[in-house]
């Protein structure tokens, strides 16, 4: 059925705006900063938790390798462990599918209550399985089962998460508060590097290898009922109501999305497969380079990695900010630049062999991609209109890791081995930086730009190009 030229549910939509800006709205101060902190509370730690689940395996990989990947090359067992590391990954598609269609549905809050549940009883879960020794094949085939649930979740979190913190957050502070939030990504790879060495040093080496190695995984479990106590205090994106008011809520979001996003998708991909490259690169392989390549002693490896990932969640602060002021895009556009001059060197430098090298090289690249980061989280929210922005963005950003970040150690660990060239895995992101600068190159600025695009206040999305921006 045509819908009326004269019906609008612009007025409603304002209305529900409204509360989104709380005491510029209605002077209800107190109600709308305390809705806030829990938003933000809620959004950091299941940042945490999804980012910490998949970093501690990395830092395990060399105990895993022996325990479930019993193999007379120890090489082999390493490859094999990463390759269970891999395989999170290829879930990610599928769960974005999944978890966009239903954040854009029913809304962001249920969809995050679900994905920390599943993620924290699949990282349990690791720190419980029975090894090779113990039950054979069946303990290699349990943990596959084991990361491939981490990944189905984990693609849920990160957008859904930056997405209702923007969502919630007041217009002109957006990128500060999303990088906020966002830098806890980071955050869990300085806490696990500390907790792995603690308890190597206080264990010794026969006792963490025997049990010890499970207290990080044991973790996972308790921060997510945490995470899942705060969730569910915590009320429904002011933006998603609004268009839900309105009754513009998508009974489709994954088909309209292909139909009309599909520039944003290619930009979403572009970036992500940059950023989750840098990533697990820095914080997945970069312990196993400094050790393996540089032969850098374990304990010097894991400090100087935590120093430079604790910088790191700093520069998220930095760069959030520096968008909010400057625009997205050109802080992406500057440090995605930095990348393609400055990686390969502070890769090479950091695998000198010395804990100053070590130390130095990342810090370089700490920064460049905390700036990088900061305004990324923000910038893959805004590209999209509300009713199809999960099932858009977190659709491409989920490809984007799939591909790119899940297989850079395992990629990186081969072209070494393949090439004997140290700093491989350095070219190949000077290359990947170089592709994505090119793409964005004529990217939109989404800064100060609203959050309910033409389509989220049109009564038929099909009319969406007569109807004016909000």
């Amino acid at each position: 059925m045509a819908a009326s030229e004269s019906w609008s549910p612009q007025p409603r939509i304002e209305r529900n705006m409204k509360q989104m800006k709380g005491a510029e709205a209605d002077g209800n101060a107190s109600h709308a900063s305390a809705s806030l902190k829990r938003v933000i509370k809620s959004a950091a730690l299941g940042q945490f938790v999804e980012w910490y689940d998949f970093v501690i395996y990395a830092y395990s990989a060399q105990i895993i390798a022996k325990l479930f990947f019993p193999s007379v090359d120890p090489a082999a067992a390493v490859l094999s462990t990463f390759a269970v590391y891999a395989v999170g990954f290829f879930m990610r598609p599928l769960g974005g599918f999944v978890f966009g269609i239903l954040g854009d549905r029913i809304g962001r809050r249920a969809l995050l209550v679900a994905v920390i549940l599943i993620m924290g009883a699949s990282t349990m879960g690791i720190g419980l399985l029975p090894t090779y020794a113990q039950i054979g094949v069946a303990a290699p085939i349990l943990l596959v089962l084991c990361r491939m649930a981490q990944g189905f979740s984990a693609a849920g979190e990160t957008v859904a998460s930056n997405t209702f913190v923007a969502e919630h957050a007041p217009e002109g502070k957006r990128g500060r508060y999303v990088a906020f939030t966002f830098s806890f990504s980071t955050l869990p790879s300085v806490v696990a590097a500390l907790l792995v060495l603690a308890l190597m040093n206080g264990m010794g080496p026969e006792v963490y290898e025997s049990w010890g190695w499970r207290v990080p995984f044991l973790i996972g479990g308790p921060l997510a009922l945490i995470g899942l106590y705060i969730r569910w205090k915590v009320d429904e994106s002011p933006a998603f109501e609004a268009a839900k008011s309105a009754g513009t809520v998508s009974k489709n979001p994954l088909r309209e999305a292909a139909r009309t996003q599909k520039t944003p998708a290619l930009l979403t991909f572009t970036l992500a497969a940059l950023s989750s490259l840098a990533f697990y690169t820095l914080s997945g392989y970069f312990v196993s380079y400094l050790t393996t390549g540089a032969r850098l002693p374990n304990d010097q490896a894991l400090l100087s990695n935590g120093i430079a990932l604790f910088v790191a969640f700093f520069c998220f602060w930095i760069g959030g900010s520096l968008s909010d002021k400057y625009g997205r895009k050109r802080v992406l556009q500057g440090t995605i630049a930095a990348t393609v001059l400055l990686y390969l060197p502070a890769f090479w430098f950091a695998g000198l062999g010395t804990f100053i090298t070590a130390l130095t090289g990342q810090l370089v690249i700490a920064v460049i991609f905390g700036l990088f980061w900061g305004a990324f989280g923000i910038t893959v929210v805004e590209l999209f209109p509300t009713r199809t922005r999960l099932s858009a963005a977190t659709i491409s950003y989920n490809l984007g890791y799939t591909i790119f970040g899940g297989t850079a150690p395992l990629l990186a660990t081969y072209l070494i081995q393949q090439t004997g060239v140290l700093v491989a895995p350095g070219i190949y992101m000077m290359a990947v930086a170089a592709i994505t600068l090119f793409v964005i190159r004529k990217m939109p600025e989404t800064a100060n730009t609203g959050l309910l695009h033409a389509e989220d206040i049109a009564q038929d999305a099909e009319q969406n190009v007569r109807q004016p921006s909000s």
